[in-house]
């Protein structure tokens, strides 16, 4: 997701109309958005908000090109250590932790590079951690149809860390095992044994 060409139009609302709604949100907050440290505040808002939510406006299609590859290759492929931000839909406030994927080839592979820029695209939206992790898994098992997609996500969430239980160092896991990684437990066993080893 790092090329023009993959983000359509955006069709939501005008950085100068998200930029008033962040200053009618600062006023409501008691503060002064005209004073100096906050002058400027409301435009630098209104920028990142559309940076951080910019993957619903990703093609897919577009994102993943012609990098589709015919291969005899039948070996687990795994992409690990991938880092990613998001935005919990709740509160509005980040989560981002490491997502792992794998998947068996049925034929064809899709280009390593592709693997973080989907996750990417699903992740700058607004979500669920849960909803997050299932989406990557379908799109690559729509994509290319391989034999099984295995996705875990650890994330920390600081709508839990800086508010409500205020809970510190609890990362939430969740994964999705899909086709011969649901049915096959040693398959699934292999590919947590290839996450669970630390990073050189």
């Amino acid at each position: 997701m790092d090329t023009a060409r993959d983000i359509l139009p955006l069709p939501g609302a005008s950085n100068e109309h998200l930029t008033g709604l962040v200053k009618e949100i600062l006023l409501h907050l008691g503060e002064d958005p005209s004073r100096e440290g906050l002058e400027r505040t409301p435009a630098r808002v209104a920028k990142s908000l559309q940076e951080l939510t910019s993957g619903y406006h990703v093609d897919i299609d577009r994102l993943i090109n012609d990098a589709l590859f015919d291969v005899s290759y039948s070996e687990m492929v795994v992409v690990k250590d991938i880092d990613f931000y998001s935005m919990c839909e709740h509160h509005l406030l980040p989560f981002f932790g490491q997502c792992h994927v794998a998947y068996i080839p049925n034929g064809k592979v899709i280009g390593l590079s592709k693997i973080p820029r989907i996750v990417e695209a699903f992740s700058r939206r607004l979500q669920v951690q849960e909803r997050l992790t299932s989406q990557i898994a379908e799109i690559i098992l729509k994509k290319i149809q391989p034999l099984g997609v295995a996705v875990v996500m650890e994330a920390r969430h600081l709508c839990m860390e800086m508010r409500g239980a205020q809970s510190k160092n609890s990362p939430t896991i969740t994964s999705s095992m899909v086709g011969v990684f649901r049915s096959d437990p040693r398959t699934r066993e292999e590919f947590l044994g290839f996450v669970n080893v630390p990073r050189r």
